[in-house]
């Protein structure tokens, strides 16, 4: 692993193969997420989907942020804040939902997917990108 891989990716897991469905949506969202590692300057876990794509910012479940592609565009917490009007308090439980989340999938296959400028973790993991869909759209409606 990299150098920015050891920094940005975390722990060592087998290399995504690009044969992989998820390799292909990664490689849909690769500009967002190059961006955000540059951005952030912390390790990136990405939950891959056909529509959004979820991205664990830090080292979850302890200390994490969550952000999400979705139509080219990037949104995080703040995003729900300011565009959306969503209260403190309701992301303040999102985040113990997510953290939950996390906890309920820690035993999911990890992958290594190595950007131009970092390598990042891929947890192709339906079961939590449904629960994060959920959290999410809960908090929207």
């Amino acid at each position: 692993m990299s150098l920015f891989g050891r920094m940005f990716g975390g722990k060592d897991y087998p290399d995504l193969d690009p044969s992989n469905p998820a390799a292909e949506k990664i490689a849909n969202v690769e500009n967002q997420l190059e961006k955000m590692a540059k951005d952030y300057k912390e390790p990136l876990e990405v939950v891959p989907g056909d529509g959004t794509t979820y991205v664990f910012i830090g080292k979850p479940p302890k200390k994490f942020g969550v952000a999400w592609i979705e139509n080219e565009e990037v949104k995080n917490f703040q995003t729900l804040a300011k565009e959306m009007g969503v209260e403190t308090s309701v992301l303040q439980r999102m985040g113990e939902q997510l953290r939950s989340a996390y906890e309920h999938n820690q035993e999911a296959e990890r992958y290594t997917a190595h950007l131009s400028e970092c390598d990042i973790t891929v947890t192709p993991s339906q079961d939590l990108k449904q629960e994060v869909d959920a959290i999410i759209s809960d908090a929207l409606h």
